[in-house]
């Protein structure tokens, strides 16, 4: 039986090759519109999407034949999840494909809080030389505090610990150094997040929680847009409570007008955090095949 496939997202070759070869139809449609892709959802078998295509609404409506949507990366919120079950569509997706990627990211981000990397390049194009101003620290015996102690978290820990620095975390983890959020806030000279987005988890990090931390505290998010509370966040930053953030994911992606990136004190990527070669690599090939086993399933 040949299935028909909507890739709606961008994978690397290698899991498009592996789908062609078991004689699937494919359509490329990263450079569609997202407006029109519900204009044609009634023709596939399968999706295939990162987080940019949200499955919800009249593309969801619309995909009458639709039997699997496939989640290549680990976050679900961009689908409704609740409706494929309704509709019996299996959801499949690739957890841990890229959680060095994101670790390794988290690391980045926060050393370049840490010694003004950023804002010594911005100055230097801007023709200045402000070196006196760029007082750094060392992170070496600075405290980290990790929500959430899932692949990506453990490695955070890992590799922070690797760099000196003492680790609280709020979750069990690896390690055992488990404290209560309320415990870990007032602490910590450094504070990352690597939870999934659920009604649980949105702005777990506002205002109250902010006005618990350190003076001076430095945050590092990238986690999932919504986590934290990116207004409070705003506030906190402007009024010195927290000292500089580190943002790769928006609860509007991309973001329109977002206060945030006002701020100098600020440096943000454009959720990059699985955005290596590597953890594409294995996201496509995964994804592949995991759509192929569920299709099959469906077919026998």
């Amino acid at each position: 039986m040949t299935f028909k496939i909507l890739i709606c997202d961008k994978i690397a070759d290698e899991g498009i090759k592996i789908l062609e070869e078991k004689g699937f139809e494919i359509t490329k449609a990263w450079d569609m519109p997202k407006t029109e892709l519900p204009k044609i959802a009634d023709e596939y078998d399968a999706f295939i999407v990162r987080s940019a295509t949200k499955v919800k609404g009249d593309l969801l409506a619309n995909a009458k034949k639709l039997r699997v949507i496939g989640r290549a990366g680990e976050g679900l919120d961009n689908i409704d999840m609740e409706k494929a079950r309704d509709l019996g569509i299996n959801v499949v997706n690739t957890p841990h494909v890229s959680y060095m990627s994101v670790a390794e990211l988290t690391i980045g981000l926060l050393l370049s809080l840490a010694r003004g990397i950023v804002e010594g390049t911005q100055s230097l194009r801007e023709g200045k030389w402000v070196k006196d101003e760029l007082m750094g620290m060392e992170i070496n015996g600075k405290t980290l505090g990790i929500i959430g102690c899932g692949y990506i978290g453990k490695t955070v820990e890992r590799l922070a610990m690797s760099l000196g620095m003492k680790v609280l975390v709020v979750e069990e983890c690896v390690f055992d150094r488990f404290v209560p959020l309320d415990d870990m806030l007032p602490q910590a000279d450094f504070i990352t997040v690597h939870v999934p987005l659920t009604p649980h988890t949105r702005h777990m990090l506002s205002t109250k929680e902010f006005n618990m931390m350190k003076n001076g505290v430095m945050i590092i998010d990238c986690s999932r847009g919504g986590v934290v509370d990116q207004e409070a966040l705003y506030q906190a930053l402007v009024s010195g409570k927290v000292k500089a953030a580190a943002v790769d994911v928006f609860e509007e992606e991309p973001p329109r007008n977002s206060k945030l990136l006002t701020l100098r004190n600020v440096i943000a990527t454009p959720h990059v955090g699985a955005q290596t070669q590597e953890a594409q690599l294995r996201a496509s090939i995964q994804i592949a095949k995991k759509v192929i086993k569920a299709l099959e399933k469906t077919a026998s």
